[in-house]
């Protein structure tokens, strides 16, 4: 099936995934490998990192993609989990990200 190339954006939750940074760490690095090889249907924007109550990490990412198939499909390919995959309808920025400080 041909694409439009139309992208959208996606909200990702992955839910008490990670035991440590590291292996989010690690996780990450073959996301965005995989993000390469998909970069003509999916594309990483950002990702917050969450401490679940089970002491585990999980996230909350937001991708473009021309479908939630190709967001899931993407996932699949690194080997994490898409808990659930929301269609993101609009965007309200209030205020940027704030930049974290960093450790001089």
């Amino acid at each position: 099936m041909a694409h439009s190339g139309r992208m959208n954006l996606y909200a990702i939750r992955r839910r008490d995934y990670w035991g440590t940074p590291e292996e989010l760490q690690a996780t990450a690095q073959r996301s965005a490998e995989v993000g390469e090889e998909m970069s003509e249907d999916v594309r990483w924007i950002r990702s917050y990192v969450v401490q679940e109550e089970s002491g585990k990490l999980g996230t909350v990412c937001i991708y473009q993609g021309t479908s939630s198939e190709k967001v899931r499909e993407q996932a699949e390919r690194t080997g994490m989990p898409a808990d659930e995959v929301t269609l993101i309808a609009d965007t309200v920025i209030v205020r940027p990200d704030p930049v974290a400080e960093t450790a001089r």
